[in-house]
């Protein structure tokens, strides 16, 4: 990710949506004080949201921005707010959230976030730091980025680069999609696309950091079996600060990915979830019923096979 000092004191709007025309431009009454331009991109999405509630999301929006160094774009259903340039914030709504957002519905969340979301994208450590203070009165516990209900908004330091951004992009479409969708699936989901691309048109999850930490835990004989991880509340799930949770729910995602069965595992979980709240019966389902403590020795031993 490049990282610069915002340049231009006019504040950049675009609005990407779907249209028959590829791209269409027109200056809406705004105030005077700012230059705002509004493009219409042609997408594979639709929007939930009309082009007037984003122009009224984002007149508000502009109370709160702290300088005029901030460009804003409108990347459904986001608004994204930058303090580098307005080329480099409209970049990453572009290749990043855009990209995002369309794979992650074609594949899974058919329903956008109930509310416009802001997602924020701070240029470094010091400017993620100052305004998550000033901004939203928080202290984050992660130096790369989170995602606030309470604030209805994404909190990103881009400069460490995209992939927390994914995994944060993640929980409002499993909020909007599947509510009662537990701790393990919705971090495990989110985790996976920290590191990811496209592959065969969709989706894709690579390996990442947390394989060393896993592999040192399976090891150590200190890896729960799968039925207590799934049947973690959420306190529970959260309260490992070794980061195994984490990383077991990723690989377990990244190993159904990998035999073409994670799709088709969410989409019976989701059906199934009344009768299956934790979602171990799905999973024991969608591997073929298999004696599911050799499984795991099974999975375990796969996991150490992969590297970095």
């Amino acid at each position: 990710m490049r990282i610069a000092t915002a340049c231009s004191l006019a504040l950049l709007l675009t609005i990407a949506c779907a249209s028959e025309r590829k791209v269409q431009t027109r200056k809406p009454a705004m105030p005077a004080a700012f230059a705002v331009d509004v493009t219409f991109h042609d997408s594979k999405t639709s929007s939930t949201f009309t082009q007037s509630q984003f122009e009224q999301h984002v007149a508000q929006l502009k109370t709160k921005l702290p300088s005029s160094d901030f460009s804003i774009v409108v990347q459904p259903p986001f608004v994204v707010v930058g303090d580098e340039p307005a080329e480099v914030v409209k970049q990453h709504s572009e290749e990043t959230i855009k990209w995002a957002v369309e794979k992650l519905k074609q594949d899974f969340f058919p329903k956008d976030p109930a509310d416009i979301l802001d997602i924020w994208l701070f240029k470094d450590a010091a400017s993620y730091e100052k305004h998550t203070r000033t901004i939203f009165n928080d202290k984050p516990s992660t130096p790369y980025g989170y995602y606030s209900r309470g604030h209805k908004a994404l909190i990103m330091n881009i400069g460490t680069g995209g992939g927390t951004l994914v995994h944060e992009i993640v929980h409002p479409f499993v909020e909007a999609n599947f509510a009662a969708c537990p701790s393990w699936l919705n971090e495990g989901l989110g985790s996976l696309y920290e590191q990811c691309g496209e592959k065969d048109g969709h989706i894709h999850g690579f390996v990442n950091w947390r394989l060393p930490g896993l592999q040192q835990a399976i090891k150590a004989g200190s890896v729960p079996d799968f039925k207590t991880l799934t049947s973690l509340d959420t306190n529970a799930f959260y309260a490992d600060g070794r980061g195994v949770n984490y990383a077991q729910s990723r690989y377990l995602c990244y190993y159904l990915q990998e035999r073409g069965l994670l799709v088709k595992f969410y989409q019976l979980f989701y059906a199934q979830q009344k009768n299956d709240p934790t979602g171990y019966k799905s999973l024991t389902s969608i591997l073929g019923n298999p004696n599911m403590e050799r499984f795991k020795k099974d999975w375990e031993k796969y996991v150490l096979t992969l590297a970095d």
